[in-house]
């Protein structure tokens, strides 16, 4: 018996143990979560920043090379060329990180699976590539052209629409989910609009300016929304070589355009030595930081957390704008700016934002009533004990 319980643990002792060893597993498993989100979050901190500093930065340093190269479509082509470089930058991430390493022919073979069972062939390079090329080029030019017209702060805050008329497209064109709370934000995202364009006074060219930056969020609402009508979801490689189509797009056949607008004369420069060509690849670079944070930034954080680096640019804008021009910020504009705001954060709400405030809710009653009860019972266990204490004096 002796050697039995040596050899043996008794079973309270077995169930101790394995209760132990389950509870330092689950303690293992939970720390490795908070951990995993601790690092997803400094990971996100870091998109944030980096695309509120790109966007910030793009936008200010396309109003200074306005200054001296007054050539909105040259430079939206010129800086629509470097998206050439999403797929060999894909690439080399996919080399280091991978650890089935694929040729470069290879892995492109398989990113073209993303247009169709033949892949990237002529008639789908017009049918379903070409469309987001004359897009893309709208959306940057309108925005580019707008700058011209009025302050980066007007035109950030302004641009940040687009997220309320990408909701307004996908659920007439796409069917999507109604929900009170975004058309909420759909209709503060108008009334901002009209308030800052009474902030100016109705004036011609504050107007002209406005009506440039909604036609540009406009385009790029469009553009996500047939995006996803069109071709769907895309994986991180095929979008990076749908991007660099987009480049090869734009070399074939927007290159006519500045060429046009050079010899007409309505964008002309005297000669090559004129153009700032440390701004045009300063905005290039900074624009291209842009666009593969807002692409690839949810491998390593959350969809929200990059989002809410567009809103952060607009404060940045604000105070670049304060010390740089002579914008006016009175109550019109301010207000305007916060219901923009407050309308692009409602559009970050997820879908069923409504049944976890209703789960929330139900657990604080529950507990309420759970300790109502509790309380009730102290305090009625407590009579019967006087009572019983007074008896006895009573019959003595």
């Amino acid at each position: 018996g002796d050697e039995r319980s040596r050899e043996s643990p008794a079973p309270a002792e077995a169930q101790m143990q394995a209760g132990a060893e389950g509870s330092g597993r689950v303690n293992r498993c939970c720390w490795k979560c908070s951990v995993t989100q601790l690092k997803k979050f400094i990971w996100g901190v870091a998109v944030v920043l980096g695309v509120c500093s790109s966007w910030s930065g793009s936008t200010q340093l396309a109003k200074l090379t306005f200054k001296k190269f007054d050539a909105p479509f040259t430079l939206t082509w010129f800086a629509t060329n470097w998206n050439f470089l999403f797929f060999p930058l894909y690439y080399l991430g996919h080399v280091f990180k991978s650890a089935e390493k694929q040729s470069p022919k290879q892995r492109y073979r398989e990113c073209c699976r993303f247009f169709g069972d033949n892949g990237l062939t002529l008639k789908v390079f017009f049918t379903k590539a070409a469309p987001f090329g004359v897009l893309w080029t709208l959306t940057n030019y309108l925005y580019l052209h707008a700058i011209k017209k009025i302050n980066t702060t007007d035109v950030s805050v302004l641009f940040c629409c687009n997220k309320a008329f990408v909701f307004l497209l996908s659920w007439i064109v796409l069917r999507d989910r109604f929900m009170g709370v975004r058309i909420v934000a759909a209709i503060f995202a108008i009334a901002g609009i009209v308030m800052m364009t009474y902030a100016d006074g109705f004036h011609s060219h504050s107007v002209i300016g406005i009506a440039l930056v909604v036609g540009s969020a406009s385009m790029s609402a469009l553009y996500k929304v047939l995006f996803k009508l069109l071709l769907g979801s895309a994986k991180f490689g095929e979008a990076a070589l749908f991007l660099s189509v987009l480049a090869v797009f734009n070399v074939l056949f927007i290159t006519c355009i500045p060429v046009i607008l050079y010899f007409t004369k309505v964008e002309y420069w005297s000669s090559f030595d004129v153009i700032p060509w440390g701004n045009l690849c300063g905005f290039s670079i900074l624009l291209l930081t842009f666009n593969i944070l807002l692409n690839f930034g949810i491998a390593i954080t959350y969809p929200t957390l990059i989002s809410l680096g567009i809103v952060l640019s607009v404060p940045v804008n604000a105070v670049v704008d304060h010390y740089t021009s002579e914008i006016v910020f009175n109550s019109v504009r301010v207000i305007a700016i916060i219901i923009i705001g407050l309308g692009f954060l409602l559009l970050l709400l997820p879908e069923e934002w409504d049944v976890w405030v209703i789960k929330i809710l139900t657990r604080l009653k529950v507990r309420k009533k759970e300790e109502i009860p509790e309380g009730n019972g102290d305090i009625a266990s407590g009579l019967p004990n006087k009572s019983r204490r007074t008896r006895p004096s009573m019959s003595s």
